[in-house]
């Protein structure tokens, strides 16, 4: 394990919440943080409208794919945070669990999944400053 926390995102098709908030972190943080996203049952592609709305902030994320969600990638993660994936998420000990309780995306336009994109980039800027606090200097 590095020195550096990591962090997974899950929601159950990992095309819209978890893969912005993936994006966030890794835009936001650099290579402070180790980042993972996965679903309990991933769709074939990663939301369109979420894809423009994080393009529309400056953040690149047409190149991703929904993975699916392994214990491996839980056990290997300091901190998991779920999206709306129920109980598909496995529990082991020592491990931080939140639940973001984020509006789904999917189905939706643009213009509805930019407050969505919103509420998790600001969820993520608390995140990074309890985990991976930027260096003084």
């Amino acid at each position: 394990m590095t020195d550096k926390p990591s962090v997974l995102f899950v929601c159950v098709h990992n095309a819209g919440r978890s893969q912005m908030a993936a994006a966030w972190l890794t835009h936001l943080a650099g290579d402070r943080v180790e980042v993972r996203s996965a679903g309990s049952q991933p769709a074939d592609r990663v939301n369109p409208a979420a894809v423009e709305a994080m393009r529309e902030a400056g953040v690149d994320m047409s190149a991703e794919i929904p993975k699916v969600l392994t214990t491996d990638a839980v056990r290997a993660s300091d901190v998991v945070i779920t999206m709306g994936c129920g109980d598909a998420c496995p529990v082991f000990p020592g491990k931080r669990y939140l639940d973001w309780r984020l509006e789904d995306p999917a189905g939706q336009g643009v213009a509805a999944v930019r407050p969505i994109r919103d509420a998790i980039r600001t969820r993520v800027e608390t995140l990074i400053a309890e985990i991976a606090p930027a260096p003084a200097g």
